[in-house]
């Protein structure tokens, strides 16, 4: 039986955007998809990092997509001063939004699905691998890609969400 994929994106295998079908059909989406939402909620999220150089918002849900379980956006630690430690690229010391959000969540959850605004650096990737996340979200690639790599070696879906990025702005 042939898949329809419920909002549009023939690259979103997640289970809660498939569907059988008897005959293959053209799916009309006429509202923003929950991975559209919560991908703009980690936009938004981004708008309050502090980081010059990049800033990047993270949302993680559980594996119905029903409840945010944490958030986070990159920027220097806790009382210390809200600005990069240094503008060398890399080196900057913030914290990643994907590690801010999730030292705040809840580990015992099973795949959760993260949202975020980049792909993953390498060490986020990991801790994503290590903390339960099944599918990752994002927006647009980090300047290096290797992130993504440890993502499909650890067994993560990850997938570039860009399709409703400029509908329903208005």
């Amino acid at each position: 039986m042939p898949l329809i994929y419920k909002d549009g994106v023939r690259d979103n295998n997640h289970p809660l955007n498939l569907m059988e079908h008897a005959e293959e059909i053209e799916v009309k989406v006429s509202r923003p998809p929950l991975y559209e939402v919560y991908m703009r909620m980690a936009e938004e999220l981004a708008k309050r990092s502090t980081c010059a150089r990049l800033q990047v918002g993270t949302v993680i849900t559980d594996a119905d997509l029903e409840h945010v379980v944490a958030i986070g956006y990159n920027g220097n630690a806790r009382g210390f001063p809200n600005k990069c430690d240094s503008t060398e690229a890399g080196r900057c010391g913030c914290i990643h939004s994907e590690m801010n959000a999730l030292v705040k969540g809840p580990g015992q959850i099973r795949d959760k699905v993260a949202f975020v605004t980049a792909s993953p650096c390498v060490v986020c990737a990991k801790l994503m691998v290590q903390s339960n996340i099944s599918y990752v979200f994002y927006r647009e690639a980090y300047r290096n890609p290797a992130g993504l790599a440890v993502l499909e070696q650890g067994g993560l879906v990850a997938l570039r969400y860009a399709r409703w990025k400029d509908a329903w702005r208005d």
